[in-house]
């Protein structure tokens, strides 16, 4: 293994960063001349653009985040263009188009799907290749975010099946028979006490839903009855121990809780919610 190698693994371990090999050679691939797969172990440095490769090492020593370095992130199935204006796509989220695919086993359907707060489009679009003639409208309240969800569409090539809107969801007059949302749920003290990677490269407006983090399934309670169809759905996220406090806020909602779905750390993380 080569110093610069050495040296670099050096950097990142001193930074506690997680699967530093692993990074490191996600790094060194996207700085690489050729598209060949990288092994640390038997690297030829005369395919690596260093410069590159150096600009990138110091980001991530800066604690920014692989994704934002390489403006990349994979989820469901697809890889998604990020940048600091959206939410990096989490795994857990997989699990409302999971959802979604439990509730309507017939993929032909022509549903009338709303997504709020899209960020970088990954749950529309996600659910657009599922559901190849469902009708989607992705809002958000972000200029930013709707650009990067605009750069998704066409690299998924989606145009013809969502359309993204600047509004606020309190505004929309149309019904929907599937609505899905991964809000802000953070709270201020959960915001202060986020790792570098997240605090100073995500949105805050994606990360926090008040002093309580409640906020937004407020809104939801008082607003999504009357965006839904007859026999429709509403699919959202919720953060860590916010279960119960959502089943209070949803009571008298016109909802009924259908379900909760753990994530794999046994996390409630999901609910689903359909129209009484």
């Amino acid at each position: 293994m080569n110093n610069l190698i050495k040296d670099s693994l050096t950097k990142l371990k001193r930074e506690n960063i997680n699967n530093p090999e692993l990074e490191l050679r996600i790094l060194l691939k996207h700085a690489s001349k050729k598209n060949n797969e990288i092994f640390l172990s038997n690297l030829n440095l005369d395919n690596i653009n260093i410069v590159k490769f150096k600009s990138y090492l110091q980001k991530r020593i800066n604690r920014e985040p692989i994704a934002k370095i390489i403006n990349s992130k994979s989820f469901w199935k697809n890889d998604f263009y990020v940048n600091n204006f959206v939410l990096d796509p989490r795994p857990e989220t997989e699990l409302i188009i999971e959802e979604a695919l439990n509730i309507y086993r017939n993929k032909k359907l022509k549903l009338k799907i709303l997504d709020i707060g899209t960020g970088s489009g990954c749950i529309a679009i996600s659910l657009a290749k599922e559901f190849k003639n469902a009708s989607i409208t992705a809002i958000d309240i972000s200029k930013e975010a709707l650009e990067v969800a605009g750069k998704n569409l066409k690299i998924h090539n989606c145009y013809n099946q969502i359309q993204l809107k600047m509004i606020d969801f309190k505004y929309i007059n149309s019904k929907f028979d599937l609505i899905v949302s991964n809000p802000p749920y953070l709270t201020n003290g959960q915001y202060n006490n986020l790792d570098p990677e997240v605090k100073n490269f995500e949105p805050k407006l994606a990360l926090v839903g008040g002093d309580d983090g409640l906020k937004f399934y407020r809104e939801y309670s008082n607003n999504i009855n009357k965006l839904l169809n007859k026999s429709s759905y509403f699919i959202c996220e919720i953060g860590i121990n916010q279960r119960q406090d959502c089943e209070e806020i949803f009571e008298n909602s016109g909802l009924y809780l259908n379900k909760s779905v753990n994530d794999l750390q046994g996390i409630e993380r999901i609910l689903s919610f359909s129209k009484i």
